[in-house]
């Protein structure tokens, strides 16, 4: 039996990345309007940090368990109840008058979060060409980071014209909109539960959780963790922290993040190319991040004028972006056959994990005058996982010439 053709390659991988940004985009669709709302509700960065902590809490406890659902379930099922509770939180949160609502828009959120990543890397995995993998991952990620790239100037503009409400219900009706399209095209999303392509093999439960347990899946999780630094430094506080480190207006700090978040994207789409010829994935990574880290290093330090804040984060996000293709291959490489959802969900669910805390703490050094830890914790972040990608198990030349096949 033939390969799927580039035609159905395409079409599976546009619609998956779809939803993959449309996750992304609702991620930080409320932290972006963080300073408005903390002016009309009258509450702290530490306590709008605390909602972003629950939406990574739940988002954390369920993405495994999401794992599991997409194997026993299939996917695409999975996947569209996702869909529908991130745009029933945002919907939620524009309707918000008080903390408490707020808050509660943030769970439903998170619980929508889970299942994006265990369900988008099934179905790539089960319907894209494993020859055109690296270049699906590589949109899966740019796709996200344009989600997120999206938000601030969609935030922005409409929080201006109609408040920070009026900005939310607007991101409500998008994501409605986003879904029915997904929706029409669901046939392209269908792939078979793995439990029922396994059916009768020895372990059952108990091997899936050895192989959850094993070394390099949690030294991979524990690259994620880290990776949730920076994702929230940057990502939820970096404009406010922009704004206190340089003085400098919404708007620009805003702009920045934009050429943070679009120059990530452009990384990503680069490291479909390495990821596709260049077999030597934890080198790639390494030097990404490598790069990445000095850049921000630069950026804490406040060496520069604020008119440089832009293409610095720009440069930043590139070098990051780079690394995300050869990253997802180097966590297939760890995955059993039959355990996609499962691996991917407890894999990426290290996101969520070192999300929980962290909001919290970068709230409070913001309210405490501390701005410029925030920017220091994505280096120390960086360095740390460059160490674990290079002391990842089997991550040796023979290694990593067998993530290519």
């Amino acid at each position: 039996m033939g390969g799927p053709t580039l035609r159905q390659d395409a079409r599976v991988i546009g619609l998956v990345a779809v939803a993959h940004g449309l996750s992304h985009f609702f991620q930080i669709a409320t932290a972006v309007l963080f300073p408005l709302i903390r002016e009309d509700l009258g509450v702290s960065y530490a306590a709008l940090g605390a909602t972003i902590a629950g939406y990574y809490v739940v988002s954390g406890v369920c993405q495994t368990l999401a794992g599991f659902a997409v194997d026993r379930f299939g996917a695409r099922r999975v996947l569209f109840g996702g869909l529908a509770l991130c745009v029933a939180g945002a919907l939620l949160a524009g309707l918000a008058q008080n903390y408490a609502t707020l808050l509660a828009a943030a769970l439903i959120g998170g619980l929508g979060n889970s299942v994006f990543h265990p369900s988008d890397f099934a179905i790539l995995n089960a319907r894209v060409d494993p020859r055109r993998l690296g270049y699906a991952f590589s949109w899966h990620g740019i796709a996200g980071f344009l989600g997120y790239a999206v938000a601030p100037a969609f935030g922005a503009s409409l929080a201006a014209a109609f408040g920070w409400r009026g900005a939310l219900l607007a991101a409500a009706l998008l994501g409605a909109i986003v879904v029915a399209v997904l929706a029409a095209q669901r046939d392209a999303l269908r792939a078979e539960p793995a439990d029922s392509r396994r059916a009768g093999a020895n372990g059952g439960f108990a091997a899936d959780l050895r192989v959850l347990a094993s070394v390099p899946v949690l030294m991979c999780f524990g690259y994620f963790v880290l990776v949730a630094v920076g994702f929230i430094a940057i990502q939820t506080f970096g404009v406010s922290t922009m704004i206190a480190l340089y003085g400098v207006n919404a708007a620009l700090a805003s702009a920045a993040l934009t050429a943070y978040l679009v120059g990530a994207a452009a990384g990503i789409f680069a490291g479909g190319f390495l990821a596709a010829r260049f077999q030597r994935h934890d080198l790639v990574a390494v030097s990404g991040m490598l790069a990445s880290a000095a850049f921000m290093l630069v950026i804490a330090s406040t060496w520069i004028p604020a008119a440089l804040l832009a293409p610095l984060f720009a440069a930043t996000g590139f070098a990051g972006g780079v690394t995300n293709p050869s990253r997802d291959l180097i966590v297939r490489a760890t995955t059993p056959p039959g355990a996609t959802g499962k691996v991917f969900g407890f894999v990426y669910s290290g996101l969520d994990v070192g999300s929980m805390a962290t909001p919290v703490v970068f709230g409070w050094l913001l309210d405490q005058g501390h701005a410029s830890a925030v920017f220091y914790s994505v280096v120390a972040a960086l360095a740390l996982n460059i160490v674990t990608v290079l002391n990842l198990p089997g991550m040796g030349s023979a290694r990593a010439a067998s993530l290519a096949k």
